[in-house]
């Protein structure tokens, strides 16, 4: 089988690598030309994803990248793995998601199965997209061609699972489309889930988002409550997590980063307010975990006010700007939040980050392109009225930091954890 799959990015590119590792065809298409000519040289643009497995499928013959979409009308199966942001009011923009299918409709071929991937609120595939290929394609789904929905569950920078070993929800517009999606998801995964709808298959996806950004929250306000009695939040949770059931542990932190949990919970609630309900729980879960940066600012500013310093005119470098550990992903990282909240206050901002030497073109902070990393070095550091870290990477030296930096906000209890002892009054928790 030949599989086009639409978008090269974080969820894209690793399913493309596993289907031309399964030894399908796979072309990869993309607008972004960079992307593609990095790909078909054999070069990676994302950390963990190494050179050598897109070398591997390239050279087998199995993998392609491309801007030419006309290569659909020769795919058995189209995926789309494309970014579903959020608009300037938090509404669903489904924009990317929607050319797509019209790029899809102009050269779909009868009998040609279409999935998507991309995360999104429910009734999105049997809706506006099914809709745009039909309008554009003149075929009808469930009839001419087959329409399915089946989430990402990418999780960046961890080993313990691959795209390969996560199981597949597949949920279809009829049982003909969820058994054609089936069999082709079958031969690429170890384990296939089979819902009764797209719609089951798209709340799935939301819900186990929304599971974790409600639970991050608690963890989140559980911290200001406790380092308000002067009680270690982190503490608390190491001893909880040594009940062997009814308890699972989540940590603070700054505030939310990535693609997926600051942004999914909003879209289910849009779609329920179509429904006439208000989702209070999961925006009060939002609302917390926003309001996280502020927080930090706000104990960096007492922390520059134990040295008698202000917020104006310090420097102040923040450590970690990708929105998780060990990777170069800084997808609504709450490190920008940080920086421009620091910024406006008066300080001098910089960033270390070596997944992220560069700050390249975002969505929301446009301003800081082009921003690059500063070194890892003792004069930097020294140099610094406060160091934030904000993203704990392996890479960093625990025992060089509080050598080298006079004072630390520390957001991930990274210093504590490393066993380093600090100075007195060196690091504040936040």
């Amino acid at each position: 089988m030949r599989i086009a799959i639409i978008g090269l990015g974080y969820v894209g590119l690793p399913l493309s690598l596993q289907f031309a590792r399964s030894g399908f065809n796979v072309v990869g298409l993309d607008v972004d030309q960079s992307k593609v000519d990095a790909l078909n040289a054999k070069r990676s643009f994302i950390g963990h994803i190494p050179a050598g497995e897109i070398a591997e499928v390239i050279e087998n013959g199995h993998f392609l990248a491309s801007r030419d979409f006309t290569e659909i009308a020769k795919a058995d199966a189209v995926i789309i793995c494309v970014p579903t942001p959020l608009g300037e009011h938090r509404e669903p923009d489904l924009s990317f998601v929607l050319e797509s299918g019209m790029e899809i409709g102009r050269h779909l071929q009868k009998s040609t199965l279409v999935v998507l991937e991309s995360t999104t609120y429910p009734g999105t595939t049997e809706g506006p997209l099914r809709e745009v290929i039909e309008k554009k394609s003149g075929l009808t789904a469930g009839v001419d061609f087959h329409l399915a929905y089946s989430p990402e569950r990418e999780d960046p920078g961890r080993t313990a699972h691959s795209v390969g070993t996560i199981p597949k929800v597949i949920g279809g517009m009829t049982p003909a489309c969820r058994a054609k999606a089936a069999a082709l998801y079958e031969k690429a995964v170890e384990k296939v889930h089979l819902v009764n709808s797209c719609a089951v298959a798209e709340a799935c996806k939301l819900t186990e988002n929304i599971f974790r950004s409600v639970n991050i929250a608690l963890v989140n306000e559980l911290k200001t409550v406790y380092q308000a009695m002067e009680i270690d939040v982190w503490e608390v949770i190491a001893a909880a997590s040594t009940k062997p059931f009814g308890f699972m542990p989540f940590f603070p932190g700054p505030g939310l980063g990535g693609h997926c949990i600051p942004i999914d919970p909003f879209y289910l609630t849009w779609k329920a307010y179509e429904c006439g309900l208000h989702t209070r729980f999961i925006e009060l879960a939002g609302e917390v975990n926003i309001s996280m940066p502020a927080y930090v600012v706000q104990k960096t500013s007492e922390a520059l006010n134990s040295r008698e310093k202000s917020v104006k005119g310090s420097q102040v470098l923040l450590l970690g700007l990708a929105y998780k550990s060990n990777v170069d992903d800084m997808r609504e990282s709450p490190t920008f939040d940080l920086m421009d909240q620091l910024r406006a206050l008066g300080a001098s901002v910089s960033y270390y980050d070596p997944h992220i030497p560069v700050i390249t073109p975002t969505r929301e902070h446009a301003e800081w392109t082009g921003t690059r990393s500063v070194p890892w070095e003792e004069d930097v550091l020294r140099s610094c009225d406060v160091v934030v870290l904000a993203t704990h990477h392996d890479a960093f030296d625990m025992r060089q930091l509080v050598a080298w930096a006079p004072l630390i906000v520390d957001t991930r209890n990274a210093v504590s954890s490393s066993g380093v002892v600090p100075g007195e009054g060196q690091v504040y928790k936040a």
